[in-house]
């Protein structure tokens, strides 16, 4: 029978097993790549580029890759930053990123040809660069090699870079590419909307864009007698003035469309601010017509006049005469930049003081101080109404007209207030944004003047720290902002150029505006844009009063104030004309006419009174008690106003002190606030019987960057603080780092950054 079993099998193998080899995945190379904002591409890139991070040893450097955008330059790397402890972080810029408009020169050199060369668009380079060097407007320098990296690549980066960082069209600026996502695409961009005016911490800030805007502003300031003007809705009128503005209820709006072509640009007066005295501060361009100017100045002034509730005088203080002009104050910064930057810190500090005196950057800075002072003095003691009158009114105007108000109205020394003054005296009113800054190379045009007037407002809050919302650190992003192509703020020369820019750029991109006037660019006071509401808090001043708090000493309420031996001691040594921030009579009478009353002959032989009136004004208010709600002056003293330190020497190494410098102070008081807050906190919750959870919710909410772990906290200062906190100068190039190099010889002997004539090398 047969078999149900299967038949054994017969074949048999002679060759060993083999084990199965396991396949080990080759590791990932990581990529590295740019973050890129919307509408925002990668014109070039090269690998293998170094980045020079110490002063005298290549142990530090950073290997990477460099990018050119059309919004920036990005160095992208996996090496962690050596010797650097604390990186204050821009959402629209990694650590190594220059924007395009923060560059003012782009240099090339050939190590082996011995050969440089200032970059310009559209130039050619007829050598291969082995390093690149990055001169920004922030004082910053920025040094690339490419001894390992492709020659023809690192040439067209260096090309990519000279070309896209000067724009020859204004459409060409990233901010148009940006917006123009948002039309395509309803969602908001980057999470922002472009359109608002929130500075991210939930209350608003005016755009003065609408009638409403400025309809609150007068009557919060009790301007009665004066009106919003619509005149000039869609630009009718004049295309460098806002659509909306104030003017006397007395004037017509046919009287205004009348006397607008007398005027420069047919910038007619714009009312700024009313005291509560009832005066107002006014300004206006030139008048050009010479036959009509007496007739139509006496008609300005009687309607301005007339909105006085006592008819007092009213008086015009013509800037052009009195303060120094753009091109003056151009070349001061083109000193002070050099001095900075290219001059060595090892001289004597004699020397380096005399350099900085002959910068004139700081008498500049006293003279806006000292007359925005006796204007003051006008408006608050003579119940007088001023009238700023410059050649076009669209620069020392803002200057002045802005430092009066921080003066005068404690609104203005909040954040959101002084951001609504710059929206108001600058943004609307016309400031040259474009050409000022620069960002389309026209240097004719170039003039730091929003720059010195933060420095001015910075001299204020040094001297009146606890009367000021916010901090230098505030002031100083503020400042770095106007070198970011992305918002509208800061990118136009008026509000009718944006509108007519952004519309031909939407027709040639097929965008349906709908009823907008103009594409709706990003507002520099959405500051959740570029920060986290963490690091917006260093925005907070925390010697800052506000109007509810109170010093509580031994049980009672006392008011914080100079004492008669602090005043006397600003008085030591300084010379008569300028104790107290006045003028004497010698200096006040040939002063080519900055205060002379237009209206009334009489006034001006009441000259000798009038000076010793505000002499006895400033004497009687320098000796009282400092009311950090009410009218601030300046001292004006040579030992009073310093050198913006962290604005200017941020970058520079040897100019670090670690664990030093005012930050130290900042600290300490910002810890002490935080406990202070946690005990009110702690009241409010025995009190209220609140729970737990809610009283964890308000300690979240601190408005400190740098906060007590407890009541009892006595923490030490943190390693990472620094004077040039919170930005580092590690990787910046230092003077040190190039003595010895071709360029070296050239630095030491520029009259300014470095001369395109002396650099230019061509074969």
């Amino acid at each position: 029978m047969f078999s149900l079993k299967p038949a054994k099998p017969t074949f048999k193998s002679y060759l060993l097993p083999q084990v199965e080899d396991k396949i080990t995945p080759e590791p990932k190379i990581k990529k590295l790549e740019p973050v890129l904002l919307p509408g925002e591409i990668v014109v070039n890139e090269v690998n293998f580029v170094r980045k020079c991070i110490a002063t005298d040893t290549s142990q530090y450097d950073l290997w990477g890759k460099l990018v050119c955008s059309n919004f920036k330059i990005s160095f992208i790397t996996d090496d962690p930053m050596p010797l650097q402890k604390f990186h204050y972080k821009n959402l629209l810029l990694g650590e190594h990123d220059v924007p395009l408009t923060c560059i003012e020169q782009v240099v090339t050199v050939n190590d082996t040809k011995r050969k440089q060369k200032v970059l310009g668009p559209n130039q050619k380079l007829k050598f291969n660069p082995t390093e690149l060097i990055i001169y920004c407007k922030d004082f910053r320098i920025v040094r690339f090699r490419f001894d390992e990296a492709g020659p023809e690549s690192a040439k067209k980066v260096c090309l990519a870079v000279a070309h896209y960082s000067q724009p020859t069209d204004l459409q060409l600026l990233f901010a148009f590419e940006y917006v123009g996502k948002k039309y395509h695409n309803p969602a908001t961009v980057n999470g922002i909307d472009p359109g608002g005016g929130g500075s991210g911490s939930g209350q608003q800030t005016p755009l003065f864009e609408t009638y409403s805007d400025w309809d609150r502003e007068i009557k919060r300031t009790g301007a009665s007698e004066w009106r919003v003007c619509s005149v000039n809705e869609g630009y009718m009128i004049s295309t460098c003035l806002p659509e909306y503005f104030v003017v006397p209820s007395s004037l017509a709006d046919q009287d205004l469309k009348l006397y607008s072509y007398s005027f420069i640009g047919r910038r007619m007066p714009l009312w700024c601010w009313n005291h509560s005295n009832g005066s107002a501060l006014v300004r206006m361009a030139n008048i050009k017509d010479v036959l009509q100017q007496r007739k139509i100045d006496q008609r300005i002034c009687n309607a301005i006049t007339r909105s006085h509730p006592q008819r007092s005088d009213v008086l015009k203080s013509d800037l052009d005469k009195c303060l120094p002009n753009i091109q003056e104050i151009q070349a001061a910064f083109i000193k002070l930049k050099q001095l900075c930057v290219n001059e060595p810190f090892d001289e004597t500090e004699e020397k380096w003081l005399s350099s900085l005196e002959n910068t004139h950057w700081l008498e500049y800075v006293r003279s806006f101080l000292k007359h925005s002072a006796e204007l003051v003095y006008m408006l608050d003691s003579k119940h007088v109404s001023v009238v700023l009158q410059e050649d076009e009114g669209r620069d020392l105007s803002c200057f002045v007209a802005s430092l009066i108000q921080v003066m005068l109205d404690p609104y203005f020394r909040t954040i959101v207030g002084f951001q609504s003054l710059i929206q108001k005296e600058w943004v609307m009113a016309g400031y040259q944004f474009l050409d000022r800054c620069n960002h389309l190379k026209r240097a004719d045009k170039e003039s730091p003047l929003f720059l010195m007037f933060l420095d001015s407002i910075w001299q204020l809050l040094e001297q009146y720290p606890s009367a000021f919302e916010f901090s230098e650190t505030y002031l100083t992003i503020l400042y770095d902002s106007t070198r970011i192509s992305l918002f509208g703020t800061f990118l136009f020369n008026c509000p009718h150029q944006r509108v007519k820019q952004s519309t031909e750029f939407a027709i040639s991109k097929n965008i349906q505006l709908g009823d907008e006037k103009g594409l709706k660019f990003p507002s520099v006071w959405d500051w959740s844009l570029q920060f986290t509401r963490r690091d917006r808090m260093l925005f907070h001043n925390p010697w800052y009063i506000g109007k509810s708090a109170s010093c509580v000493q031994n049980g009672s309420v006392k008011s914080f104030k100079r004492t008669k031996k602090n005043y006397s001691s600003t008085l030591r040594g300084i010379p008569p004309s300028l104790k107290n921030g006045i003028i004497n009579e010698q200096e006040f009478l040939p002063r080519r006419n900055s205060l002379i009353l237009k209206l009334k002959p009489d006034f001006l032989q009441q000259m000798d009174s009038q000076t010793n009136s505000m002499e006895q004004y400033f004497r009687e208010w320098f000796s009282k008690p400092v009311d950090l709600h009410g009218v601030i002056l300046p001292r004006l003293s040579g030992t009073h106003i310093k050198l913006w330190k962290l604005c200017y020497f941020r970058w520079v190494p040897e100019a670090q002190i670690n664990n030093g410098g005012f930050i130290t102070a900042f600290h300490k008081i910002s810890v002490l606030t935080d406990q202070v807050d946690m005990l009110n906190q702690s009241l409010r919750q025995y009190k209220s019987s609140s729970s737990l959870q809610a009283n964890c919710s308000e300690l979240d909410q601190s408005r400190m960057y740098f906060r007590a772990n407890g009541l009892n906290d006595a923490a030490g200062t943190p390693d990472f603080l620094s004077s040039s906190f919170p930005f580092s100068p590690i990787g910046n190039l230092c003077r040190r780092s190039i003595l010895g190099t071709p360029l070296s010889k050239f630095l030491s002997g520029a009259k300014i950054w470095l001369s395109t004539e002396t650099l230019a090398n061509e074969d």
